[in-house]
């Protein structure tokens, strides 16, 4: 009886993958443990070993979209396996019968080849000033998953602006015992972070997802952070962030880094986040509109930090000003509730003192 192999779950909210690779050739023998598939998501790529040794069967080819629970292949648990792989050689034999008529009627056209070619020669001069590569399996799904998220949610995106002097100024101060005692440096996310945990407990609207025509409120603060990798961008979810220190964040972001950048991230990575922040501003982005990561309400854009001239107590200063933006589905977040959420971010980065003490 043939062992079937199956496309496992995925993770939430994801229901198929695409079938970027198959590691072993139809028909070849395969081991318990031996690596079958990759598989790609938008999130992540998995891979899918062989449960038992026997004589792999594909049902399933290279780019194809596979459906979670969907049967791609199968292993023979078969003791004539190696007859099978014997026999087949001498199929190739029947090859040269067919090639042989060819010729015959291709020769026959040759000649009105080159008179009709000729007259489009000239418009042919993309060659050389061009170059056409096909799309990534992860790349297609990722531009798939963005299309879907602008197609289902009613985006909207508020804008403000924060000033980071007392954040650099904590920073400053506090960097080499923190660093001493953690081991690790007090970045900016970390304050992100808290800023946002604070947000959604003064808002609770928007931590909220849609499921059907439910509205499911979330009481937990697992927050995304989007990086940037060779393959394409992820977000790893940080775990209950309202009961973390700095350190632990920062540790953990590390972490996800380090993991990322070895193509080590897991699904359970990537799956359970109530709100993501994504920080283009370390690219240069001065101003931009997040796109939400389904199924999640709203997301955070942070941006370049920028010294800019503000009005403060009537007079013209020069302060490090960074842009928020704050996109947000509009079906189940009020204008309102938005607003207030980002001037809450704006109020925590501004008084960084009262992340620290929880006030």
């Amino acid at each position: 009886m043939p062992t079937e192999i199956k496309i496992p779950t995925l993770g939430e909210s994801i229901a198929s993958g695409l079938l970027s690779k198959w590691h072993k050739n139809d028909g070849e023998t395969v081991k318990a443990g031996d690596l079958l598939i990759t598989l790609e998501t938008d999130k992540v790529a998995q891979d899918i070993a062989a449960d038992v040794g026997g004589v792999l069967r594909h049902l399933a080819k290279e780019g194809d979209d596979v459906p979670v629970g969907a049967i791609v292949g199968s292993i023979e648990e078969s003791s004539a396996a190696p007859v099978v792989e014997v026999a087949k050689p001498a199929s190739p034999a029947p090859a040269p019968v067919v090639a042989a008529p060819a010729p015959v009627v291709v020769e026959a056209k040759p000649a009105p080849t080159p008179a009709a070619v000729a007259p489009q020669a000239a418009p042919v001069s993309e060659v050389g000033r061009v170059t056409r590569k096909k799309m990534s399996p992860l790349r297609k799904r990722i531009a798939e998953q963005l299309v879907n998220a602008q197609r289902s949610a009613a985006i909207l995106t508020t804008f403000n602006e924060c000033d980071m002097t007392a954040v650099m100024d904590l920073r400053k101060q506090l960097q080499d015992d923190f660093v001493k005692k953690y081991g690790v440096k007090l970045g900016f996310m970390s304050f992100f972070i808290k800023a946002v945990v604070e947000a959604l407990k003064a808002v609770p609207q928007v931590n909220v997802r849609v499921d059907g025509d439910e509205i499911i409120t979330n009481n937990f603060h697992d927050i995304g952070v989007a990086v940037g990798t060779e393959r394409g961008l992820i977000v790893p979810v940080l775990r209950d962030c309202d009961s973390k220190s700095f350190a632990d964040l920062e540790k953990d972001i590390l972490g996800y880094a380090a993991k990322a950048k070895q193509g080590k991230i897991s699904l359970d990575d990537l799956t359970g986040g109530v709100f993501t922040i994504s920080n283009g501003g370390v690219y240069g982005s001065l101003l931009s509109t997040p796109i939400l990561n389904p199924p999640q309400s709203g997301i955070l854009g942070m941006h370049t930090i920028q010294q800019r001239p503000i009005a403060l107590n009537g007079q013209v200063v020069i302060r490090p000003m960074m842009y928020l933006a704050l996109s947000y589905d509009h079906r189940v977040v009020d204008g309102k509730e938005a607003v207030t959420f980002l001037i809450r971010v704006k109020d925590c980065i501004e008084n960084p003192s009262r992340l620290l003490v929880g006030a």
